[in-house]
């Protein structure tokens, strides 16, 4: 699996609860840009809409040798999971107040896939004691390399 993009911040401001794959449409010169990471995740999410998933905000950037004119960095683009993966999402997302995000883009066999997550937003204290927690173990393996 190599990994195209990721989003940095999914990690940061939620707690991630379920992480799922799920497959993504794109046309022919939106594939090559993505191939050749152009591609951004920033602010982009995950809606419905007749009960498919449709990924909103992402923006490829324009592949150098398409000629395809018109072109829309920032279409909404869907996104193919099974049936019964989509109703349990939705139904998770209404039922707990959680939300549907976009964590990485990567390529499997060939094709590009999207990890899409579950998740619920992190409160500001929950944010400064991670990052509490992460300077006192920080400080404690230099404590313990210098005493090694």
């Amino acid at each position: 699996m190599a990994t195209l993009v990721k989003n940095k911040r999914v990690r940061y401001d939620y707690h991630v609860l379920e992480e799922h794959e799920a497959g993504l449409v794109l046309s022919g010169a939106e594939v090559k840009a993505t191939k050749a990471k152009k591609i951004s995740l920033e602010g982009s999410y995950i809606t419905h809409k007749n009960n498919e998933l449709w990924l909103i905000n992402m923006m490829i950037s324009p592949y150098q040798s398409s000629n395809q004119r018109n072109y829309q960095p920032m279409r909404d683009r869907k996104l193919i999971m099974h049936r019964s993966e989509i109703d349990g999402l939705l139904g998770k997302a209404k039922q707990q107040g959680l939300t549907l995000l976009v964590e990485s883009l990567y390529t499997t066999r060939g094709l590009i896939k999207v990890k899409v997550v579950l998740a619920r937003g992190k409160k500001q204290y929950d944010k400064r004691a991670i990052k509490k927690k992460r300077d006192t173990d920080r400080s404690i393996a230099r404590a313990m390399r210098k005493k090694v």
